[in-house]
């Protein structure tokens, strides 16, 4: 991970396009086979296809208003304009590709298709430079900053969170943990509305991008409003399962796992995972078992959060939830736990072989009072490591710069040592631990043809002077009032205290107040 410090910085980015020639597709829709078919004649063809492109099928009736296929598949018609088609592709995956495979009988104008590309490019989502001005002329960009000297660096990256329970900020505080989730937390869920995941998920967005969070692993349900709020927001996001025993409808974590697994939209994922081992019985947890091997993806959970859950899960089953979980293949192909506070040698010694993750929140364990993870014996052991807010009703702010803050000082206090747990590899896992977790490598630093999910630091604040160590300034002095800037895939969300997400703040915090009011006082 770099950080850069430059008097002058041009941001800009650019947007990859993927083409390749493909044969014949006469029908309104086609299976796996053809679809496999066609992509290796286009491999024939063009020489390589990116195996994340969103395949357009074109129909043979030159009827544009078609009916998609799936979400992956969307039918175009073949004559349409290059704008068109670049119109469906926006409604589709962001905007963020213009993946095209022309079908032999509607061939398009690549020519017009590169236009629209170098268009694209202007404005897109990779980053093509990052340095000191340069003695030959840049190209022109629609706009220049002058960072005067603040720090521009790969964004957080918050790897445990439960984005919509903005709605429970400061409701049931100070109460242990099955008490908070079993009497305050799980009855009002119940009555949680799809419109309010989506207002309440917004809310989140706004605190993410003002913290300098350009990304998120969020558990919680309701996905398809969860998701309509990041795309209308620009945000960026991986969903994590959260299967447990008050599901009506197990297989929907299936089809939600093929729904937002769209190829070739990096702005949004799902990963495979079950809430907890306390609150997903054996035979549901074999179940999702059954979908990690059959789709051969990494599983995430929450796992060993409190001592009262690890000693019951031993009562039961005579394991640790980390060895318990390994023994039916949970963590077959990989993925990892969130929380893992009372992890025993022999389960950091399992995470560390099987090279799974620990993601820690350490505000929230210490505010419901579940522990401290023992992170530098973690992190000797070699276990991968990144860091989650938890959810705004168990922390209650959304603030890697407090999460980069105690995962530093707890292990000093936890170790009885000064030296242990350095600043610099807290904010490694706060950025590029995170993107790793979430599977997003294109996100882990700030460099040419890398995306362009930054934040902006200004050290030009109290907090931050001298400037000694910058990184250790950003852990250890640093805040939210810092941040200066943040971008997602490109696009700038938030800035010295104005947010581009789409929507007026106070407009939000109007209908998330009224939503409090009318619901949650009965």
């Amino acid at each position: 991970m770099q950080i850069k410090k430059m008097t002058s910085l041009v941001l800009a980015a650019m947007i990859s396009l993927s083409l390749a020639a493909c044969g014949s597709s006469q029908t309104t829709a086609a299976t796996s086979s053809q679809t496999e078919q066609q992509t290796e004649t286009a491999a024939e063809n063009e020489g390589s296809v990116d195996k994340n492109i969103l395949i357009l099928y074109f129909s043979a009736d030159n009827t544009k208003d078609v009916d998609a296929v799936s979400s992956a598949t969307p039918m175009v018609d073949g004559t349409a304009s290059v704008e068109w088609i670049a119109n469906i592709i926006h409604d589709n995956v962001g905007g963020d590709l213009i993946p095209i495979i022309p079908s032999e009988d509607y061939p398009l104008e690549y020519e017009a298709l590169a236009d629209y590309a170098k268009k694209e490019r202007d404005d897109g989502a990779l980053i093509s430079y990052v340095g000191p001005r340069p003695g030959t002329p840049l190209p022109e960009f629609e706009r220049e900053i002058d960072l005067k000297g603040d720090v521009i660096m790969p964004g957080f990256k918050d790897a445990h969170t439960h984005t919509a329970m903005t709605f429970l900020r400061s409701f049931a505080d100070d109460l242990p943990l099955q008490e908070w989730l079993y009497d305050k937390v799980f009855p009002l869920e119940a009555r949680l509305t799809p419109e309010a995941v989506y207002l309440f998920t917004k809310l989140g967005i706004m605190e993410y991008v003002s913290s300098g969070i350009t990304a998120s692993f969020d558990m919680y349900y309701k996905n398809d409003e969860y998701i309509r709020a990041n795309r209308e927001c620009g945000f960026r996001t991986v969903i994590c399962s959260a299967l447990n025993n008050f599901d009506a409808d197990i297989e929907n974590i299936e089809r939600e796992f093929l729904k937002f697994n769209v190829p070739g939209d990096d702005m949004a994922g799902y990963r495979l995972g079950i809430h907890a081992e306390y609150t997903t019985s054996m035979e549901r947890m074999e179940y999702l078992c059954s979908l990690v091997h059959k789709y051969g993806v990494p599983a995430f959970t929450h796992i060993s959060e409190t001592k009262s859950e690890t000693e019951e899960c031993i009562g039961r089953y005579g394991l640790t939830p980390p060895r318990l979980l390994n023994s039916i293949g949970f963590f077959d192909y990989g993925g990892g736990g969130f929380h893992c506070t009372w992890f025993d040698d022999e389960d950091i010694e399992l995470f560390a072989r099987k090279g799974l993750w620990v993601v820690t929140n350490p505000a929230s364990n210490l505010k419901l009072a579940s522990g401290i993870a023992p992170l530098e014996k973690m992190r000797k052991a070699g276990v991968k490591l990144a860091i989650g807010t938890d959810g705004p009703a168990s922390n209650n702010a959304l603030d890697m710069f407090r999460e980069m803050y105690l995962a530093c000082v707890l292990q000093k206090h936890l170790c009885g040592d000064a030296a242990a747990f350095d600043a610099d590899f807290a904010l490694e896992m706060a950025c590029k631990g995170g993107a790793d977790c979430l599977d997003l490598p294109q996100c882990d630093d700030a460099v040419e043809g890398k995306k362009a999910d930054l934040t902006v630091i200004n050290l030009r604040m109290p907090n931050m002077q001298p400037l000694h160590n910058i990184s250790k300034n950003i852990v250890f002095s640093g805040s939210k009032q810092n941040v200066r800037l943040s971008m997602v895939n490109g696009k700038i969300l938030y800035e010295d205290g104005e947010y581009h997400l789409g929507f007026e703040p106070e407009d939000l915090y109007k209908e998330v107040n009224d939503y409090v009011k009318a619901e949650m006082r009965q």
